[in-house]
């Protein structure tokens, strides 16, 4: 193959929609699952939707101007990758249920070997990772976990032929997902055991259906679609300020949870511990427009103290009180800064890519890595937002990523691969804009690995990152010919 892709969700399809745009038809992606959508196949859980707006939360290049609503649920997203890989023809490319394993750089014939957990080994000229950030469900260790005898799953893995009806309910984490699907569920429990480490920042959720009018008007007229996707693009873009410069403009939204929280909410205590006491913004900022009205709900338990141990029918914290609980429901996040772990990478003179990030990934505009010749990253290190929509970044990854791929390929460049002091001139101009971001106000979050420092977030706007990445410049990389 010319090239080989890791993963199927928005990142591995939509390179190979700019391959083949490009007119390179030798690749095949590698997919671990038996389907695609990456996150939007996985998060399947009650309420699961984008907090970003549909019609920026979509190719550029595809768009649909006939979303339901304001903010896509799950079902319309991944019926929106399903869509644009039935009209790219991309599903005679994919490998399902093949899982990569490994991939080493072989130098002499300038190839990756690439491994699957089948035992399937695929030669590449150009390897892309399209795994993306929040593909590892994360655990929580409890002792006695596997001691439990009752029902136990993650939110990412949710399991829709158990019925939660009458439960008494342990949910683990109060997150993204939490946010939007206890709501769901609290209703129909019987209790709910709702475990927070700490709160969230939990603020409105401008979401409506979109009328057929305003549908039958994107249609018909898609300079009117494209008008509407750029206001919401610069609408969004101007939030980078509040979170890389001027944090304190993010109090105006501190306040306005605290309000709603408030009026909403009647046990004081439960208000009291609901409101987090770090700064706003520090962590994922969430949105919801009915989080509130569930931590209200008699037969909502919202327990603070730290888990102990679990036992076979029950969880007990640290205080020593028990909790008698029929289901556990983990909603603990991904191993975000992770990235490409589990697999195996081995580059140039036997470097294997776990250990090279060992105290923190790094990648030259979050894309190749010293060493590591050939191979291209889609969604990697410092490239996560949270002011707006990833398929930008995404678009501009594409972009940069066909053009290496198409100066190795069909030329006498047999390899490159960016070259340290690049890389290091980078990652240190990175780190120091994330000083005295809000994401550097002390508190811990998925952006930051163990030691604190911050793999995953760009600190600035992204129409900066679309002008960097722009153009790939051979100047920046060590090139091997012959």
């Amino acid at each position: 193959m010319d090239v080989v892709i890791i993963g199927a969700g928005f990142g591995g399809l939509g390179m190979a929609i700019q391959l083949k745009k490009a007119g390179i038809e030798s690749f095949i992606i590698l997919e671990k699952a038996g389907s695609i959508g990456g996150t939007w196949r996985d998060n399947t859980y009650p309420g699961a939707a984008c907090d970003v707006q549909s019609h920026l939360y979509s190719y550029s290049f595809e768009p649909k101007s006939d979303w339901s609503r304001k903010f896509g649920a799950q079902p319309e997203i991944h019926a929106y990758i399903e869509r644009c890989a039935r009209k790219y023809r991309l599903h005679e490319h994919i490998r399902f249920k093949e899982e990569v394993a490994s991939a080493a750089f072989n130098e002499a014939s300038a190839q990756w070997t690439v491994k699957t957990k089948n035992g399937t080994t695929v030669y590449t000229r150009a390897l892309v990772s399209a795994t993306g950030q929040l593909n590892q469900p994360a655990y929580p260790r409890f002792a006695g976990m596997e001691r439990f005898k009752g029902k136990v799953f993650h939110s990412a893995r949710w399991d829709h032929d158990y019925d939660l009806t009458g439960d008494k309910v342990a949910v683990v984490g109060t997150g993204a997902s939490a946010i939007q699907f206890v709501p769901r569920i609290v209703s129909s429990v019987k209790e709910l055991k709702l475990f927070q480490r700490s709160g969230a920042w939990v603020i409105p959720k401008p979401d409506r259906p979109f009328t057929r009018l305003e549908q039958r008007v994107f249609e018909a007229i898609p300079l009117a679609d494209r008008l509407y996707r750029a206001l919401i693009y610069w609408k969004n873009e101007s939030r980078a300020l509040a979170f890389t410069r001027f944090s304190f403009i993010l109090n105006i939204f501190k306040w306005q949870a605290q309000w709603i929280a408030r009026r909403t909410i009647q046990d004081p205590e439960k208000r009291r511990n609901i409101i987090p006491d770090y700064p706003i913004g520090c962590k994922r900022i969430l949105i919801s427009n009915d989080w509130y009205e569930a931590i209200n709900r008699d037969n909502l338990d919202l327990i603070t103290n730290d888990i102990d141990h679990i036992e076979p029918d029950a969880i007990i914290t640290k205080d020593g009180t028990r909790y008698d609980v029929d289901t556990i429901i983990y909603a603990t996040g991904f191993k975000a800064t992770d990235f490409l772990a589990p697999m195996n990478i081995t580059g140039l003179n036997g470097r294997e890519l776990n250990q090279v990030w060992a105290e923190g990934a790094e990648a030259y505009k979050g894309v190749c890595v010293n060493g590591f010749p050939n191979l291209f990253i889609l969604y990697g290190p410092n490239t996560n937002l949270a002011h707006n929509s990833i398929l930008f970044m995404l678009e501009s990854q594409f972009r940069y990523v066909v053009q290496g791929i198409q100066s190795v390929l069909g030329s006498e460049r047999r390899y490159l691969h960016v070259k340290a002091e690049r890389q290091d001139d980078f990652s240190v101009r990175i780190q120091e804009k994330l000083k005295g971001s809000v994401w550097d106000a002390g508190c811990s979050s998925w952006y930051k690995t163990a030691s604190g420092k911050n793999t995953n977030n760009w600190p600035g706007f992204t129409f900066s990152y679309r002008k960097a990445t722009a153009s790939l410049d051979l100047q920046d990389f060590e090139v091997e010919s012959g």
